[in-house]
C-alpha cells in the first residue's frame, strides 16, 4: 500500500481507533480494524528460532510455544564471520514465519558484550560493534528477503540483565556513536530492519523510550529508519512521553489504560494529532507490507531446517586448542564423557527459547559405532560432585585411547533476566575434566557455553572446542569436527580473558543502585586487552584449523588518500595444508600517531574465502573515512587526523601476519579556540598562528638575561631539551608571570588576533 493510501485510510480512522493501533491487541498481535479492513498482525520471539505462542503469551520463554527449529544463538553465529551463513539461516527463518503468519521476528538481538557476565550474552554478536552489525544485517536481508520482518533490538546500551528494567547507562558520547550506536548503526542504514526493539533502561538518565534524541533524530532523521518503533514487552514508562519520543508501538496491550491516555493527550492539547498519525502510519506500513506479501504456500519444513541448523552450527564451533590430538579416528576406542555428550546445552533461557522438535546430541549422532563408550559424569541439577558418576567417567577414559568431555554452563548459570555472579564454570565438571585428564593424555574439552569461561585445566587437555550454544544439531555438528568430516572454521568474536578480574569493565559492571557508569570508554574487549597488552586466555580473532593458511602480496590501490576518498586493498591467501577450509580474514587499521586516546587497533573489516589444498584467492576490501576515523565531540562527528595509518591483515588480533602504512589526508579542521591557557605547543600546530605568536614575542620566553648569580649555574643545569619541553607546555599567559613588559591584556589581544585569524582560515 503507498503512503498516500495509508494516510487516506488513517484520515478516516476515529481518534480511538488511532490511538488503539499504538498498543497491541495482546501479548503477541497489534490491533485491527475490521470497518476500515485493516488485519492484525502478528510478531513472534526469535531470532535464532521462532517461538510463536498463540494461547497464553509471556516473554521469558515460561509457557509452551509451537514445535520449531532451534539455530545456533548469536553468540555462536557471530564465531562463523560469514555473512552469507547468516544470510542463508535468515531466509529459512523468515520461510517459517511466512508458513506460521507471523509477520515480524524479534530479533537479531545486537547488544555489545560489555562483560562475561552478562546473563543475555548468548543472544549477543560480539565485543566489536563491526561484527555486530555486519552479522545482524545479514540476518536482516536473508529475513526480510522473504518478506517477513525484523526488529533488531534492544536499542540502546542495554548491556546486563540486572536492573535492566530501571537502571541508567551512563557512557559518554564518543563511546556512545564508537561502540554502543556503531553495533546497530551499519545493519540499520544497510539494511532497513522494518521494525526496531526500544530497550528498558534508561540513556544517561532518560529512559529508551522516551529518548527522542536516539529514537527519533538519531534512528530516523541520522540513519533513515523508516519501519516503526516498538518497545520492548513492559518497557513503557510514560505513554504520552514515549509516542512523542518516536516509540510508535507499546508492547504487549496496556488492555487500554495508555490508549485512553493518548487520546486524552490529544484532547487537550498536550499531544499534536499529527505525531499520533505519523506513529499510526508507521505501523500500517508494516502491517500491510507484510499483508500484501503473504506467502500462503510456504512450508515450515522443520527436518530440512534441521539440517541447516547442523550446517550453521558447523560454522559456529571454534577449535581452541589442538596439541596433535584431533582429527579422532573413528575406528579407535573413544570415551564421551558428560552429560551434555547425550542431552546438549543448545540454547539459552527466556524469550528466546525454542520449543525444538527434535535435538540431536553427540551420542545420537555416533549411534552404531561401536567404538564409542559413554559415561555422564556429572549431574548439572546442583554442583555437587557424584562421585560414582566421575568414578565411572575416570574408569571409562582410562579404557579409551581419546577421551572427549561434553562441558559447559548450565541453564541455571546463564539466561535472560539475571546475570552470572562468576565466569567460572561448575565446580564439579571442573573437577571431572581435571580427573580425567590425570589418567587419559588424550583429553578434549568440548564446551557449551553462551559465554567465555574460565579454564583453570586448558593446559592439561589436549583439546578444546567452543561449541557455543550451537542449537538442537550441535551433536551432529560437533561429531563432524571431531571426526574430520568437517574442517573447524570460527574465529572468537569476544576475547577469552584469563580471569574475569582482567575484563575492563570489572570495576564498575552492574554499577551502584540503577546507575551504571561505562567508565571504561571505547576499551571494550580487545581494545583494551591489546592496548593494555594484557595476557589473554584466548584473543578476539582467534581460531585454529586442521589446515594451514599463507598470506602475501597485501596491496592499496593508494598509499595516500583523503579522508572523502575511498582505498581498495588486496591480500592474497593460500591454503598451504592437505585439507579443505575455510578461512576468516581480519583486517584492522591503527592510527600509527594520535592525539586523541585510540585503541592499538581497530577491526575495521572482514571476509571469509573456502580454499581447497594448494588454491589461492585474492581477496579484497574497500575503506573509506570511517575505516580510520574516531568520533570527535568537538564536531559531533566522524573526524580523520592526517598522519600515517597501518592496514594490518590478521589471524586474530594478536596475530598480525601483514602491514601497510598509507597515509590519510583530512579534509576538515577541528574548531579551536585560543585562550590564554592555550599552550605554545598548540599553538605551534598552526604554522600562520605561531607566527603570529613569534612576532609577538620576539626575545622569547626563555632568552632575557637573568642578572641572578647564579644565572650561569642556571643555564647549565637547564639543558636544550628542557628549555623546548617547558616552552612547549607553556601557556600564553607564561611570559607576564616573568615580571617582564608583556601584561595579560597584551596576551589577550594576541588571543583575539589569534582567534580572528583562525575564523578567516576556516573562512576560506
Amino acid at each position: 500500500m503507498t503512503a498516500d493510501k495509508i494516510k487516506e485510510l488513517v484520515a478516516q480512522m476515529t481518534l480511538e481507533e488511532k490511538a488503539s493501533m499504538c498498543s497491541g491487541a495482546d501479548f503477541w498481535h497489534t490491533e485491527a480494524v475490521e470497518r476500515l479492513g485493516i488485519p492484525a498482525s502478528m510478531v513472534s520471539d526469535g531470532p535464532h528460532g521462532l517461538r510463536k505462542q498463540d494461547q497464553e503469551g509471556d516473554h521469558l520463554g515460561v509457557n509452551e510455544s509451537i514445535k520449531a527449529v532451534c539455530f545456533p544463538a548469536g553468540c555462536g553465529t557471530a564465531a562463523s564471520f560469514n555473512r552469507e551463513l547468516l544470510n542463508r539461516m535468515g531466509e529459512a527463518l523468515g520461510n517459517e514465519c511466512q508458513a506460521e503468519g507471523v509477520s515480524v521476528i524479534l530479533g537479531p538481538a545486537v547488544n555489545i558484550k560489555r562483560s562475561p557476565l552478562c546473563g543475555r550474552n548468548f543472544e549477543y554478536y560480539s565485543e566489536d560493534p563491526l561484527v555486530a552489525s555486519e552479522m545482524a544485517g545479514a540476518l536482516i536481508h536473508g529475513v526480510q528477503s522473504k518478506n517477513v520482518g525484523t526488529s533488531i533490538k534492544h536499542f540502546l546500551a542495554n548491556n546486563q540483565e540486572t536492573r535492566r528494567m530501571s537502571s541508567d547507562s551512563r557512557i559518554d558520547e564518543r563511546t556512545l556513536h564508537e561502540i554502543y550506536l556503531a553495533a546497530f548503526e551499519g545493519a540499520v542504514k544497510k539494511e532497513k530492519p522494518w521494525t526496531v526493539m526500544c530497550s528498558y533502561n534508561k540513556i544517561n538518565g532518560t529512559y529508551a523510550a522516551e529518548n527522542h534524541k536516539y529514537l527519533t533524530e538519531t534512528l530516523r532523521d541520522k540513519w533513515g529508519f523508516d519501519g516503526y518503533v516498538m518497545s520492548d514487552w513492559g518497557a513503557v514508562n510514560s505513554r504520552v512521553k514515549d509516542l512523542q519520543a518516536g516509540l510508535d508501538l507499546e508492547m504487549p496491550s496496556s488492555e487500554g489504560a495508555n490508549d485512553r491516555l493518548i487520546k486524552g493527550a490529544v484532547e487537550s492539547g498536550e499531544l499534536s494529532e499529527e505525531v499520533l498519525d505519523t506513529a499510526v502510519e508507521r505501523i500500517l506500513n508494516i502491517v500491510f507490507r507484510y499483508e500484501e506479501n503473504r506467502d500462503r504456500n510456504a512450508v515450515f519444513d522443520k527436518d530440512q531446517d534441521h539440517e541447516l541448523a547442523r550446517k550453521v552450527a558447523e560454522e559456529t564451533i571454534v577449535l581452541l586448542k589442538n596439541d596433535g590430538v584431533l582429527p579422532l579416528s573413528d575406528k579407535e576406542e573413544i570415551a564421551f564423557i558428560g552429560k551434555y555428550a547425550k542431552k546438549p546445552r543448545y540454547q539459552g533461557g527466556g524469550s528466546s527459547h525454542i520449543n525444538s522438535h527434535k535435538v540431536t546430541s553427540a551420542l545420537d549422532a555416533v549411534q552404531g559405532m561401536s567404538s564409542i563408550s559413554y559415561a555422564q559424569g556429572f549431574d548439572d541439577k546442583e554442583d555437587k560432585t557424584d562421585e560414582a558418576l566421575l568414578a565411572e567417567a575416570v574408569e571409562t577414559a582410562r579404557k579409551a585411547k581419546a577421551a572427549v568431555i561434553f562441558a559447559g554452563l548450565p541453564d541455571a548459570f546463564e539466561s535472560e533476566g539475571f546475570d552470572r555472579q562468576h565466569m567460572r564454570m561448575p565446580d564439579c565438571q571442573n573437577e571431572l575434566i581435571e580427573q580425567v585428564a590425570a589418567v587419559q593424555p588424550n583429553t578434549i574439552v568440548v564446551l557449551h557455553n553462551g559465554s567465555p569461561v574460565e579454564m583453570p585445566w586448558a593446559d592439561k587437555v589436549k583439546g578444546i572446542l567452543e561449541a557455543y550454544l550451537g542449537g538442537q544439531a550441535v551433536g551432529g555438528a560437533v561429531c563432524d569436527i571431531l571426526f574430520g568430516r568437517v574442517n573447524p572454521s570460527a574465529k572468537l568474536p569476544e576475547t577469552f580473558p584469563l580471569k574475569l578480574e582482567d575484563n575492563p569493565s570489572y570495576l564498575s559492571y552492574i554499577g551502584e543502585g540503577d546507575m551504571v557508569e561505562y567508565r571504561e570508554g571505547i576499551f571494550v574487549g580487545y581494545r583494551y586487552y591489546d592496548k593494555k597488552k594484557m595476557d589473554v586466555l584466548f584473543p578476539f580473532g582467534y581460531g585454529l584449523s586442521y589446515t594451514t593458511f599463507a598470506y602475501d602480496n597485501l596491496k592499496v590501490d593508494k598509499e595516500c588518500m583523503k579522508d572523502t576518498d575511498t582505498m581498495t586493498v588486496s591480500v592474497d591467501v593460500t591454503n598451504t595444508g592437505s585439507m579443505a577450509g575455510k578461512e576468516v580474514v581480519q583486517l584492522y587499521v591503527a592510527d600509527k600517531e594520535s592525539t586523541v586516546i585510540r585503541p592499538v587497533k581497530e577491526l575495521r573489516d572482514f571476509a571469509k574465502v573456502k580454499l581447497a589444498p594448494g588454491e589461492k584467492k585474492t581477496v579484497t576490501f574497500t575503506l573509506d573515512k570511517r575505516a580510520f576515523a574516531y568520533y570527535s565531540v568537538k564536531i559531533h562527528d566522524w573526524h580523520v587526523e592526517t598522519g600515517e595509518f597501518d592496514i594490518m591483515i590478521g589471524q586474530s588480533s594478536r596475530d598480525i601476519v601483514l602491514t601497510k602504512t598509507v597515509t590519510v589526508e583530512s579534509t576538515v579542521k577541528l574548531p579551536f579556540v585560543y585562550t590564554t591557557d592555550t599552550t605554545m605547543g598548540d599553538v605551534m600546530k598552526d604554522p600562520e598562528a605561531w607566527k603570529l605568536v613569534q612576532g609577538f614575542f620576539k626575545q622569547g620566553m626563555f632568552t632575557e638575561q637573568n642578572d641572578n648569580a647564579d644565572s650561569e649555574v642556571a643555564s647549565e643545569a637547564i639543558s636544550d631539551e628542557m628549555n623546548a619541553a617547558m616552552a612547549l607546555y607553556q601557556p600564553l599567559r607564561g611570559p607576564v608571570s616573568f615580571g617582564g613588559k608583556v601584561t595579560m591584556a597584551d596576551v589577550q589581544a594576541l588571543v583575539d588576533q589569534l582567534n580572528a585569524l583562525n575564523e578567516s582560515e576556516n573562512n576560506r
